[in-house]
């Protein structure tokens, strides 16, 4: 059902207003702010909602997951990798070294030697002192 908007047997000057347009006028706008209360609900659930999306967005950058900590253990992990490479070699450097402690005694020998200053029977030990130098005279 249409309703025209303009009669040609009134004129608005005349009544100063047209009574029909205004009953017409009354229906639709009443239709649309019918329709506009019905949307009152949406925008508070918009505003939730991008309130919600910028929060997950914030936490997923620097929550206890998110990018920062990921960065952060990335970090970590490289460190913990380089302490156990460095752990691997010294543990490979010290299963040679008692290896060859098991198997060759001129090795047992040279440790008895240097860190526990024996000496075999006939041998004699010196002891050199470091001397400071001596001062230059001039003539």
């Amino acid at each position: 059902m249409t309703i025209p908007l303009c009669f040609p047997m009134y004129n608005g000057r005349d009544l100063g207003y047209n009574s029909c347009l205004m009953a017409a006028t009354r229906m639709i706008t009443g239709r649309v702010a019918n329709a506009h209360t019905r949307g009152r609900g949406l925008r508070p659930l918009l505003i939730g909602l991008g309130f919600v999306v910028c929060f997950l967005v914030v936490n997923g950058i620097v929550g206890e997951y998110g990018g920062f900590a990921l960065m952060h253990a990335r970090a970590q992990n490289a460190d913990l990798t380089q302490e156990v490479a460095k752990a691997r070699a010294a543990n490979a450097r010290l299963r040679e070294e008692a290896h060859r402690l098991l198997t060759d005694p001129a090795a047992i020998e040279d440790i008895a030697r240097r860190e526990l200053g024996l000496i075999k029977p006939g041998e004699k030990l010196f002891i050199i002192r470091d001397v400071p130098a001596a001062k230059k005279q001039n003539p």
